[in-house]
This record gives structure tokens, sequence and C-alpha cells, in this order.
């Protein structure tokens, strides 16, 4: 399976002919669904989901399909989708373009107390890797690969570094990372380097547009 980090909080997963696209938000760009065969979402923010783009996606390919939580898939489907935007909640197990998805956590993380925690949930692709969207969510199952996000107005630094820890992958990737400019990257970098150091892992920052093999 091949990983490759778009910007922000997206990536897309290419295995075996088929493309798994996992949060295409507004700053990910017009280019993120181009192949796509399905798409998961996490939750209802714009920086992780372009509403117009993905239904403009959805009438142009017969085929797409998308899956997410009860409010996303409400604002997605609509005429032409024909069934193509699928519901999902914590624990369902679901194939996904050939893809094994299985479905973790159900709130983002807390903004402030004045602001509604929203649905949001992970998503374990093939038992390998997880998104966990805006949440620190701890899979109920051992992934080798955590999807990490590094900068949010909801997330410490301390909050990375224990979260990374306590999920112990043999490996991360940072996500959600958008924010963060020139002078914010040497300081990711040692934060990756500090939260893996302890597990003998390898967290890893990538360029967008900067692809894996796992």
């Amino acid at each position: 399976m091949r990983l490759t980090k778009l910007l922000h909080a997206c990536v897309r997963l290419e295995k075996d002919g088929s493309t798994l696209v996992i949060d295409p938000g507004v700053w990910s760009g017009p280019e993120a669904l181009a192949g796509a065969n399905a798409v998961l979402v996490t939750h209802e923010h714009y920086d992780h989901v372009d509403v117009d783009g993905l239904k403009a996606a959805l009438a142009r390919d017969p085929e797409l399909q998308v899956w997410t939580h009860a409010g996303v898939a409400g604002a997605l489907a609509g005429e032409g989708t024909d069934g193509r935007v699928h519901a999902v909640s914590r624990g369902e197990r679901f194939d996904a373009a050939g893809f094994d998805v299985l479905v973790q956590g159900e709130k983002h993380a807390l903004l402030h107390p004045e602001i509604p925690v929203v649905p949001n949930v992970g998503f374990v692709v093939d038992g390998e890797i997880f998104h966990p969207g805006d949440a620190l969510t701890v899979p109920d199952q051992r992934v080798s690969t955590l999807l990490l996000p590094v900068n949010a107005p909801w997330l410490k630094v301390g909050e990375v570094l224990d979260y990374a820890r306590e999920v112990a992958p043999a490996r991360a990737f940072a996500i959600h990372d958008a924010l963060v400019h020139d002078r914010g990257v040497a300081g990711i970098d040692n934060w990756l380097g500090l939260a893996a150091c302890p597990l003998g892992a390898t967290f890893t920052r990538l360029e967008p547009g900067t692809s894996v093999d796992l």
C-alpha cells in the first residue's frame, strides 16, 4: 500500500489499482480527488471536507463512494448519489474499494466549553493505518502507522506526545499541519522525535505530495 500525504489532514492510499482518499478538505485542492474510487470523511469541518467539491466529484463519477458519519452523509446525499454516500459509526466495518475499514471514535476533541462538540469518526484501514480526524482516539487494535495531528486549536504539544506514545505505532506521519509555517516546522520535527524516542519508532513529517510505501 502506498500513502501520499496531501495538504493538511488529507491522505491518499493506493493498493491493487484502487485509490482511497481520507479527509479532502478545502485546503487539499481539487486534485486530491483525482482518480479516487472511495472517500472517507472524519467530520464536518471545512479543513476536512469540501462539501461542494465532493458533491461535484460524486456527480462526475457514478462509481465514487463516500463513507462518513450521519451528519456529513446528510449534507452530501442528494439527487444522483444513488446510495453511494454511507453513514457509519463506531465499531462498523466495511469494504471501501478493496480497503478494509474499521470505524473508531465518536466525537471531535473539545475546542471550548462554549463551542458544541461535533461528531468525529476515525478510520483504521487494512488494520495498518489509523486516521483519527480531530480527536485523540486510541484505536481498539494496535496499528503500525498513525496519522498524527500535530497542530490545531484543540491540541497542545504535550497531548501530541502522550497520544502518540499511548497508541505506540511503529511509525507515524504528521497531519493537520496547514497552519504551521517555516518557523514552526522545526518545532514539529523536534516534537515528533521526542514522541518517538521511548518507543524506538519513526515519526516523520512529510511534505505535501510525498509518497511512502508501507
